[in-house]
């Protein structure tokens, strides 16, 4: 099986892999950190070329100094480092820096504002940030999601062929952040185009596990328009990237106005940059956009195909461990032969997930995340929660609320640190290990 392969000692490769933490009773273990989906530690690779840029470093585009010069050719050829890594065309598709997919979506969602084609198909499966940017300026449908919480496909069509016409983009995630479900990304946009629109996939949690090719601009399969961040592919310096064609941001004003967006002021007329720039106001994150080249080059030299065949390894590993545990209950589909990333979330039953977060936590250094993940429709359905549940939480949004526990694997962890979060779930099914002071008991809606 998968997870028998060797693993490599990739842990060497990260900062902080393996450092200590105290426990509840004060003793010193190393963490194991599975909350990678939420952001991920950096690479060394990632620090050792920031020390070795600092001392260059300049501001960027206009200055004549020489390190100026350097800074601002080295923050361009970074354009083109993104680009390949996805197997972008430079002639067709512009690099926009921004801080992160958030920013990313909801610049996009800015640029797009359309009085004719005004609605935004997306899904259930949805992080937040592709969903509350498209409410401001569109009408939001939702493709629906199975029972196990895929997308259904079939449903998604009809949503196209019902607002043909009418649809300015199909805004889908490229991997769940919550249940690990890669989409068929190439057959959406396929379907997509057919219905004579664009797509986007927010490939924050997408990019970093798995190779990701834009197709060519002319193929049914290309993807439109690519967002996703650095800190979830470990380099944590606040840089983010949308990708999308030059044609859709020379068009109208960027949402923010200032340095660097300009060819000309008067005061009276403005005369904006080409894309990107003009949607780069301000001095940029020249150190981020740095780090972000340095981990692209990292994990193309490890082989993201390699990389992921470890996640994945993990991934089965795993969960061959939790299901074997008596009262903890898997939100994922097992059978399915589809792809997906090193997610996993689950319950124990009678603990509320902030407490089970918090004795692994607490008791074996184990750190994970507990309750939506900003992703708070799609946890209500894999819940099954009613709406009579919602109504209550939208006048009491202070009361505990369900949710799940999720792990998420990087790279750098192994099949040692498993066995030790199977250990320790185990005897807290069987009440050997003790609950936080304070912690919340509620049971959770299975």
């Amino acid at each position: 099986m998968l997870y028998k392969l060797a693993k490599p000692n990739y842990s060497e490769l990260v900062v902080g892999a393996g450092a200590t933490v105290p426990l509840a009773d004060g003793r010193l273990v190393p963490e194991i950190n599975f909350d990678n989906a939420a952001t991920t530690p950096p690479l060394h690779s990632v620090l050792e070329r920031l020390r070795e840029f600092a001392p260059i470093y300049s501001s960027i585009h206009r200055g004549a100094g020489y390190k100026s010069q350097l800074s601002s050719a080295l923050y361009e050829e970074a354009r083109r480092e993104v680009l390949k890594f996805v197997a972008g065309d430079p002639s067709h598709d512009t690099v926009v820096f921004v801080k992160n997919t958030t920013e990313a979506i909801n610049l996009l969602a800015d640029r797009l504002r359309n009085q004719d084609k005004n609605v935004v198909i997306t899904t259930y499966m949805e992080h937040h940030s592709n969903l509350l940017p498209w409410r401001k300026n569109f009408q939001v449908v939702y493709a629906e999601i199975d029972e196990a919480g895929r997308l259904i496909l079939a449903d998604l069509e009809a949503k196209l062929a019902r607002y043909r016409g009418k649809v300015r983009l199909v805004a889908v995630t490229g991997a769940s952040n919550v249940t690990g479900y890669v989409n068929p990304i190439y057959d959406i946009a396929e379907m997509a185009h057919r219905y004579g629109t664009e797509i986007l996939i927010d490939g924050a949690q997408l990019v970093p596990h798995l190779p990701v090719d834009l197709k060519p601009a002319g193929s049914p399969k290309h993807l439109d328009y690519l967002a996703f961040s650095a800190h979830k592919m470990y380099a944590p310096f606040g840089t983010g990237v949308l990708i999308g064609p030059f044609a859709t941001f020379a068009a109208g004003s960027p949402g923010y106005a200032g340095g660097g967006t300009v060819r000309l002021v008067t005061p009276a007329a403005i005369v904006w940059d080409d894309p990107p720039h003009k949607d780069e106001a301000g001095t940029p994150n020249l150190m981020g956009v740095i780090a972000l080249v340095a981990a692209i080059k990292t994990i193309t030299c490890l082989g993201l195909k390699n990389l992921a065949r470890h996640e994945k390894s993990l991934t089965e590993y795993a969960l061959t461990k939790l299901r074997r545990i008596p009262g903890l209950q898997l939100f994922t589909d097992q059978t399915s032969p589809g792809q997906r990333i090193g997610v996993i979330p689950f319950n124990v039953q009678n603990l509320h997930h902030s407490t089970v977060a918090q004795i692994l936590a607490s008791e074996a250094g184990i750190a994970v995340r507990s309750g939506c993940f900003c992703a708070q429709p799609y946890v209500q359905r894999l819940l099954r929660v009613t709406q009579r549940d919602i109504e209550y939480a939208l006048h009491h949004p202070d009361a505990p609320r369900p949710g799940l526990v999720r792990l998420s694997f990087g790279f750098y962890n192994d099949f040692s640190e498993i066995d030790i979060l199977a250990q320790n779930i185990e005897q807290m099914v069987a009440g050997r290990k003790t609950r936080p002071a304070g912690a919340s008991r509620l049971r959770v809606r299975a």
